[in-house]
């Protein structure tokens, strides 16, 4: 059964925490409101709120007017054209793709006709189509079957400015082990979709990192499918750009699959931060579990996450979890943490999910300062603490250091 009591945080000036559970097939059933509201009202289904099927075609998809359940957090002025196909790729300059491969991992430009192109889905919304019709050629990493790495594969992409429209696809051949780290780092506006295949039995750990410069757009659709008891494991880490928008998906291509979707934000003042993840259980006998962190500082600093969990009526066994937390740490910021939950069979191990939005907590700071700790630092071990959890989840230790003196960098600038 669903845990509704999960639906649960709380709130501070300036956020919104909400959630539902629907019970039930799809298109009926009430679902629970938001936290602490004590009533039930009649909400649509995940489903029901895409108005466009998945499709290539960006004249399958309208122009957002921010209207849309979709669109409705973003700040559609910001996206430089993505949104309404007004942003064409610029002629001049290129972004500079640096590989680190390991032995036996192969990388490939290919043209759009390859087969591989679109096997985990299809885009879901107008910039994923546009990215997708607009791309000349896509970068393919394969790791060849019952390969075990060692060592992580790097795809580092500094942006020259300009506009750019790339596709990515990650090819993880049956029984093989990888972390993927795909790294982007300089100026621009970027519109990609980045295709995640994870084989049967294989292991993949994708670390996405945004660490654009202060004025950069980038929209991403990060697609990934989970074969027979493979397991696959996703970090994003955002905290560059003007606006950023990134929407992980994973769906199950056969029984015993596993997904972990983990992520750390830090939105400064003037930043749109924003992730919207969907998990399709489709598939029996599947289990997901999702962790997203979040700090703000700073007026106008808006961050946004939606957790959409699908389980179908073919999905019994199914084992889910979503959480998501946020760390508000000056007046001024904003976070809209939604988690919804959609349950058409009632065969399944568990699923819940929890949304919390709050300030320091004032006994962690008063234990820290009673033992000779002055604030400032209190509050920037808060941080390192808040956030630690989920660095430890990449598994390698380069990645590891290098994200936590990334945050160490934001506190010594932001935390006061």
């Amino acid at each position: 059964m669903a845990d509704a009591s999960n639906i649960a945080g709380s709130t501070t000036p300036g956020s919104t925490t909400a959630g539902s559970i629907e019970v039930g097939t799809a298109g009926a059933g009430a679902q629970l409101a938001g936290p602490g509201t004590g009533r039930a009202e009649v909400r649509q289904p995940i489903d029901a709120r895409v108005a466009v099927e998945p499709s290539y075609d960006v004249a399958d998809f309208p122009v957002p007017t921010g209207r849309e359940e979709d669109w409705r957090f973003t700040p559609l002025h910001r996206l430089a054209g993505l949104h309404d196909g007004t942003a064409a790729a610029t002629a001049t300059g290129e972004d500079k793709v640096e590989l680190s491969l390991p032995d036996g991992v192969t990388a490939e430009t290919v043209g759009r006709d390859d087969e591989r192109l679109g096997r985990a889905g299809k885009p879901v919304d107008r910039v994923a189509a546009q990215a997708y019709s607009a791309f000349e050629q896509a970068l393919v990493v394969t790791v060849p079957k019952e390969t075990v790495l060692t060592e992580p594969v790097r795809v580092d992409v500094q942006a020259a400015g300009g506009t750019r429209f790339a596709h990515v696809v990650i090819d993880v051949k049956p029984f093989a082990e990888a972390v993927v780290v795909l790294n982007h780092t300089g100026s621009g506006t970027r519109a990609a979709n980045v295709e995640l295949l994870v084989g049967d039995g294989a292991k993949l750990t994708f670390v996405s990192v945004q660490d654009w410069e202060r004025d950069a757009v980038h929209v991403a659709q990060q697609t990934a499918l989970v074969g027979r008891d493979a397991s696959f494991k996703s970090v994003v880490v955002t905290f560059g750009g003007d606006l950023v928008r990134i929407h992980p998906r994973v769906t199950y291509a056969a029984t015993g699959g596993e997904a972990e979707l983990f992520g750390l934000y830090f939105a400064d003042a003037g930043q749109h931060l924003e992730h919207r993840l969907q998990i399709d259980h489709d598939t029996p006998h599947c289990r997901s579990n999702v962790v997203y962190k979040g700090a703000l500082q700073g007026s106008e600093a808006h961050a946004v996450w939606v957790g959409d969990v699908l389980i179908r009526a073919a999905a019994e066994g199914t084992d889910t979890y979503e959480h998501n937390r946020n760390l508000v740490l000056t007046d001024g910021a904003r976070v809209d943490s939604i988690p919804n939950l959609e349950i058409e069979t009632g065969e399944i191990v568990g699923a819940g999910h929890a949304s919390a939005t709050g300030r320091f907590d004032d006994e962690q700071l008063f234990y820290l300062q009673a033992r000779g700790i002055p604030e400032e630092e209190a509050r920037r071990l808060v941080v390192r603490g808040f956030f630690a959890e989920l660095v430890q989840q990449i598994g390698v230790a380069e990645i590891h250091d290098q994200l936590m003196e990334k945050i160490e960098a934001e506190l010594e600038a932001n935390v006061a």
